[in-house]
């Protein structure tokens, strides 16, 4: 495999910045890539609050953004990815990026966000030619990022970036980045680009389609959800170009920081435990329980949720059925999340309305997060849709059986539990409804009260699975070649 110039440009990148899975698959392929022999180099905003920026050093030249009829200027900081020498750059504007907030501010959604993430895609082309490095591939991720493609497809057609290939990848379809046709004007971009088949929809700039209209190729984060964004039900309005793009089109599977996500090391947790000795579970159990204000009781099955509480993720589903839950099982249940109000503000009621046996957090913790995952018995996912999803991955890596509905990469990475051939490594249902998802916990309940070594097995398959980045990083490379081959050809 030839060494490769690759950017990566992100919205956000874990640890620096994160809201959510999306930050933590570019820092973990990145590592990967990296690790695997490539030239990676990260290229993300500088926000006001970042986490770990200690010891990041500013480049003393100024960054020179070419955006339309004007110039803007940034200034650029390096900096390392925490536990490796990969190279980190931080674009610094302070009319973009000056406040703490990746997407959305203290009343909803950023009245600039257009301008912010249009400077961001001129930004990546521009750091590029000003550093001297011109990549080999740039790879963007999701809609805030996806002018970069159109800029290497015209304004920059002529010159060294135009020549790069382009890799876009797709973490949530539902998020599109509308804005006014204006923004064309700011941006730069030829008016030709604001067409139906480039970034015109429904007489606005839609700043996802045109990066699938013009990135070489495009992958999702699974197989399955490659498929589902081709259909009407699953394409959030894309659906047709995304069958015409349909040959440039694939599906790759997330993988797991292996370093971060580990039993017998995680610093998160009070006890460290591993699929021949499970006896420290039991400890993280009981902090997990005691943390939410649960009875501690290492009998009782304890179900969790890490989430966006939002009804993408089904949580509506749970809120629904908790009551009854209640009332017909014994079992635990603690979520930690933030997101939708109504659904914040139901899981704080359930928590009012049966002390010690529901628990919840509203916000985000990562030590917090650690333990809720790798303390429980069973891992709740109910998602409508779920691109890849990275909670049952590390569910599964700490014995915590997940409990999911069939979509996405839930269908990718959950083996449903066959009891009599003891297999499978999770609960799955089909409906998007509160009774399937009752039904499918109270199976788990069962499981684990009457069939405990059937569960003991799941726990242990799940364990034994790999989830390392190792397989989705050689595919990367592959796709990587695939897209080179395929920009050198449209110059020949």
């Amino acid at each position: 495999m030839e060494r490769q110039r690759i950017l990566m440009l992100a919205p956000e990148v874990a640890p620096f910045k994160k809201v959510g899975g999306l930050a933590d698959v570019v820092a973990a392929l990145s590592k990967s890539l990296a690790a695997r022999g490539h030239d990676v180099r990260i290229l993300m905003p500088r926000y006001a609050e970042m986490e770990h920026f200690d010891g990041a050093q500013a480049l003393e030249r100024p960054l020179i953004v070419r955006l339309g009829g004007h110039e803007a200027y940034g200034r650029i900081w390096q900096h390392t990815l925490p536990g490796s020498e990969l190279p980190c750059y931080f674009i610094e504007h302070n009319q973009y990026f000056g406040g703490p907030a990746v997407y959305v501010g203290p009343s909803g959604n950023e009245d600039d966000n257009g301008q912010r993430f249009a400077f961001l895609s001129r930004a990546a082309i521009d750091f590029c030619e000003q550093m001297d490095w011109i990549p080999d591939v740039v790879h963007c991720h999701d809609w805030p990022c996806a002018l970069t493609p159109v800029y290497m497809n015209t304004t920059e057609a002529e010159r060294p970036m135009g020549r790069a290939a382009s890799v876009f990848t797709i973490h949530n379809l539902q998020h599109h980045g509308w804005f006014h046709r204006s923004l064309l004007q700011f941006s730069g971009l030829p008016n030709s680009v604001f067409r139906s088949d480039g970034l015109e929809s429904m007489g606005e700039l839609n700043m996802l389609k045109g990066g699938l209209y013009h990135a070489t190729k495009i992958t999702t984060v699974s197989p399955t959800y490659a498929r589902e964004v081709q259909t009407p039900d699953g394409g959030c309005g894309l659906n047709a170009l995304l069958r015409f793009r349909s040959s440039d089109l694939i599906g790759v599977l997330n993988g797991v920081d292996l370093d971060e996500w580990n039993p017998t090391t995680d610093p998160q947790l009070p006890a460290h435990f591993s699929a021949g000795d499970m006896a420290g579970k039991s400890v993280v159990k009981a902090a997990l329980q005691a943390a939410y204000g649960l009875e501690v009781n290492p009998d009782k099955p304890l179900f969790t949720v890490v989430s966006r509480l939002v009804n993408q993720k089904g949580l509506d589903l749970l809120a629904a059925c908790c009551d009854r839950l209640m009332a017909d099982m014994q079992i635990q249940i603690a979520v930690l999340g933030t997101g939708e109000r109504d659904l914040e503000h139901g899981f704080d009621q359930l928590t009012q309305r049966h002390p010690g046996r529901f628990g919840s957090y509203i916000g985000f913790n990562n030590q917090l997060a650690h333990l809720t995952i790798a303390g429980a018995d069973c891992f709740v996912m109910p998602s409508r849709f779920e691109p890849c999803g990275l909670g049952q991955l590390y569910a599964m890596r700490y014995g915590t059986v997940p409990v999911v509905r069939a979509t996405g990469g839930l269908i990718d990475t959950v083996e449903p539990f066959d009891e009599a051939q003891g297999t499978g490594t999770g609960f799955v249902f089909n409906q998007a409804t509160a009774d399937a998802l009752y039904y499918a916990i109270g199976w788990a309940c069962a499981t684990y009260y009457d069939r405990r070594d059937a569960f003991r097995q799941l726990q242990q398959n799940g364990m034994a699975g790999d989830y390392s980045w190792e397989a989705s990083a050689a595919k990367y490379e592959s796709i990587y070649d695939w897209a080179v081959s395929a920009r050198q050809a449209a110059f020949v």
